[in-house]
């Protein structure tokens, strides 16, 4: 590593690294060149010269490492990794979220807390067996809040609808790669392709895909007729029904487009995935098991409706906040992070209709609970006749809560157009 001081005019700041622990000399030696070609010179913490320009006591000097700039100004930490990346083009959405105060308090947080759980001596940086598990934790949930904070920064410099979708693409990026750390825990998956299939092409959160050994039953013809049919069914919605609409009926064309959309993503091609994958021996339940059919609330949002998601809620909100309060509090916990999730996908591109998901789903949980409740048992809210109503009535008479008018009008109607549907 080159640490001879070069001509001061010729160099825009001095990064700042410890030495001694063998983590930050790696990535000194890794990005060495990408900041050379940028006049950045690489630097120890330990060298004689920065020390007595410094004068800070060894525990306070190698806290965090550091950029010394030409002109005496000294950066730490995020500070320092911010002025560092102006001259990288690629880095400036981080540039971006740094400048709202909140979220770059959580960068130095981040930072301090790997900068005090990391313990370097003799050549060597060790983490202890709590804080390994710790920081593993970190990496599970990093995404899920990376990513859709990188969404939010295009906001307001794109169309709502390819918003939405970019805030979708990034929840779910988030959400896939949780599922995938926790299966691979402990668990070595030798067939990288299949990962990389269950990552980036499979829309279902079951690792059970990962599985070699359990093999699926091959599905049946009428089952591919099924699927087929129901993403004509939705070609015919998004891309004829919707034309007869307009323009006199822009609120119902909306909601006939949107509800095409849906049936060709959801119930039409995820569906044929989930055929194509299980005809190859892979296990890809479908993620819509008839929904219609549900006889009762907790039937269509426990078993039918988007199992990708219903395994996501189960394993990591509701049974983390079932053993810490009661199945009530769990229950209206898990639909309310639904509610705000939604927030997230509706009403953040629609710049409107803020809250109305999370009601919606907050009428969910409550209806559900209800069902559950001895006088919901008692009058049969969870059987026969009576639950098949009760449930088709909370799902879908609230339905304009969760799709209000804003997105329709805001979202949907403006990605019809855009893709030639109208």
């Amino acid at each position: 590593m080159n640490t001879e001081i070069t001509d001061v005019k010729e160099v825009v700041g001095w990064v700042l690294y410890d030495a001694d622990c063998r983590f930050c000399t790696g990535l000194a030696k890794r990005f060495r060149v990408l900041l050379a070609a940028r006049h950045f010179e690489l630097l120890a913490l330990q060298t004689p010269w920065v020390r007595q320009k410094l004068d800070l006591a060894d525990n306070e000097l190698l806290a965090e490492m550091r950029l010394l700039k030409p002109d005496g100004t000294l950066l730490g930490g995020v500070d320092a990794l911010l002025e560092i990346s102006r001259p990288f083009p690629l880095a400036w959405p981080i540039r971006k979220l740094a400048q709202i105060a909140a979220i770059k308090n959580i960068f130095h947080g981040i930072y301090r807390w790997m900068a005090r759980h990391r313990h370097c001596a003799s050549g060597a940086c060790e983490i202890s067996g709590i804080a390994a598990r710790k920081q593993s934790l970190w990496l599970d949930y990093l995404p899920l809040v990376v990513l859709p904070l990188f969404a939010a920064v295009f906001r307001n410099w794109v169309a709502p609808w390819i918003f939405m979708w970019g805030m979708a693409f990034a929840l779910y990026g988030g959400c896939k790669w949780l599922t995938y750390r926790v299966a691979s825990r402990g668990t070595s998956f030798h067939n990288t392709w299949r990962v990389a299939v269950y990552l980036l092409t499979w829309p279902g959160m079951d690792p059970a895909f990962l599985n070699r050994e359990e093999i699926p039953a091959r599905p049946r013809g009428n089952e591919w007729i099924f699927a087929i049919a129901k993403t004509i069914l939705g070609a015919a919605l998004l891309f004829r029904a919707t034309r007869i609409l307009l323009p006199d009926h822009p609120l119902v064309a909306g909601w006939t487009g949107m509800c095409g959309a849906i049936l060709i993503l959801h119930f039409g091609l995820f569906h044929i995935l989930s055929l194509i994958w299980r005809q190859a021996g892979v296990k890809a339940a479908p993620l819509m098991q008839f929904p219609l059919a549900a006889t009762s609330l907790s039937d269509f949002w426990g078993k039918r409706w988007n199992a990708a998601f219903n395994e996501l809620a189960f394993r990591f909100a509701y049974r983390p906040l079932r053993r810490r309060t009661n199945s009530i509090a769990a229950t209206l916990g898990v639909f309310g992070l639904s509610g705000l999730i939604h927030e997230l996908v509706i009403s953040l591109p629609a710049h409107g209709g803020y809250g109305l998901p999370t009601a919606y789903f907050l009428i969910q949980g409550l209806g559900m609970l209800l069902e559950r409740s001895p006088f919901g048992r008692c009058i049969g809210l969870g059987q026969g006749l009576l639950g098949r109503l009760f449930a088709l009535a909370v799902t879908a008479g609230p339905a304009f809560w969760l799709f209000h008018p804003p997105f329709i009008h805001n979202v949907i109607l403006p990605m019809l157009k855009a893709i030639g549907a109208t």
